[in-house]
Formats: C-alpha cells, structure tokens, sequence
C-alpha cells in the first residue's frame, strides 16, 4: 500500500469528521464508499471507520460539552437520551457485524451503495416537510441506524439526527448527543469485528482517526455559526453522487 495514499487518508478523514461533528452525519456515509471507490475492501474499510469513528464521535462529544453545545452532566436529559440510543444501537451493530463477515465482498458494496443513496434522497425528501415523529420509536431507529453503521460504516447519523430533531430536540444538541452515541455503537462494533475475525485489516485506523481528531475542536465550534440548512443539502447531494458511484463501479465489473 503506497505511503503516499495513506497520507492522503489524513485530510479525507479531516474533511467528512468536520462535516460530521458539525451536523451529525456525514463520516462514514461519506467516507466509506469514498475508500471503497479508491479500491480498498469492505473488510479494510468498516472495522477502520469504526474504530476511528468511536475515537472522534467522543472526542466531539467531549468538545461539544465543554463549549456548552450539549449539557451531558451525569443527570441531564441530554445524557439520558445519549445513553438509551447508545443500548440500543449496539443490538443492531452486533448484528450487523455478525452478518458483514460473512456476506461476499460484492455484495456488501452494493448494500453500502444503496444505503448511501437511500440516505441522501431521504434528507432531501424530507427537508421541507418532514415525516411526523415520536419519541417513543427512537429507540428503534437507533437499533436500526446501528445495523446499518455496523453493515456499512454508515448511515447512523442522519437517521438519528432527523429522529431526535423531529421529536423536538435542539439542533446542537442532536449533534453532540449523535457524536456520543455513535461513537459507544461504534466500539461495539469494533469489539465485535475484533473477536469475531482474523481477516481484518486495521492498517487504515491510525491514519483516519488521526484526521478526524484533528477537525473535532474546529467543528464544535462552527456549529454555533454554520448554515445548516445549506449544509445538510450539500451533504445529501454528496450522498447521492458517492452511492451513485458505488453502485456504478461495482455493476460495471
């Protein structure tokens, strides 16, 4: 694997983290097909999203509080909600896990191509006039949304994010509580790809946690300023392309 590749993972990683910690979504379902189209395999990709995914979804978890985004004192309503999508979503990541082992490379790609598109179309659909939402069906859509991060190294964000927004939860504290409970999914997920196979290639990790640790203090605070509603509809446009391109490369095999 060419030096000079792996060092080009710092500044992707940089990029999609940013756009994550700053609305919730956006690291794995922009980086994982993105490594995908640059010809690594499922099995190199999703263990290292993962892994560098709990470090920096913690790391912003911790920023966000301490710049008041987010109050996740030990008793907080903001904790709580972190900690019920956190059980949740592990269900759903061992699970997925268990099945991404064992599914061909060529299908796990397309799952990643059509979960990628599905996401983008839906934050568009849904941007103006959202779905109605409650709750109580939270706790699902975190179980669902860990399947599809555990499958894919994606999707986890906008679901959860679009779920606690539309049951009445601030923006920025969406954000910082998704960063949370994404990164408790993740090192499930990590644990399990960790125990359950001896053909994972974590040579990816250190260089992507090392780009996506290093936008979390600028993107905590760029929460408070940025635009987001122009944000989030770059980011599903990008959404769209990435598992349009996913799609393509691998029907066009």
């Amino acid at each position: 694997m060419e030096d000079t590749k792996l060092l080009f993972l710092i500044p992707l990683a940089f990029v999609c983290e940013f756009i994550d910690s700053s609305l919730g979504m956006g690291y794995g379902t922009s980086l994982t097909p993105i490594l995908l189209l640059m010809g690594f395999q499922p099995l190199q990709v999703v263990p290292a999203v993962l892994l560098s995914e709990f470090v920096s979804g913690i790391t912003a978890a911790s920023f966000h509080h301490t710049i008041q985004n987010v109050d996740f004192k030990l008793k907080s309503k903001d904790t709580h909600i972190a900690v019920v999508l956190a059980v949740f979503s592990v269900i759903g990541t061992v699970a997925a896990v268990f099945l991404a082992i064992k599914l061909p490379a060529r299908i796990l790609k397309l799952w990643i191509g059509w979960i990628v598109v599905f996401m983008g179309v839906f934050i568009l659909a849904t941007f103006k006039r959202p779905p109605r939402f409650t709750w109580k069906k939270i706790t699902i859509l975190g179980t669902i949304a860990s399947f599809n991060k555990g499958m894919s190294g994606g999707g986890y964000g906008p679901l959860v994010m679009g779920g606690q927004m539309l049951s009445g939860i601030g923006v920025k504290n969406a954000v910082a509580i998704t960063s949370l409970a994404e990164g408790v999914t993740c090192l499930a997920g990590v644990i399990v790809y960790f125990f359950a196979s001896t053909k994972i290639d974590w040579t990816l990790a250190p260089w992507l946690m090392t780009g996506a640790v290093l936008s979390v203090p600028l993107a905590a605070h760029i929460l408070k300023r940025i635009p987001e509603k122009k944000a989030k509809i770059i980011v599903a446009i990008v959404m769209v392309l990435l598992g349009s391109l996913t799609l393509f490369k691998v029907f066009a095999k």
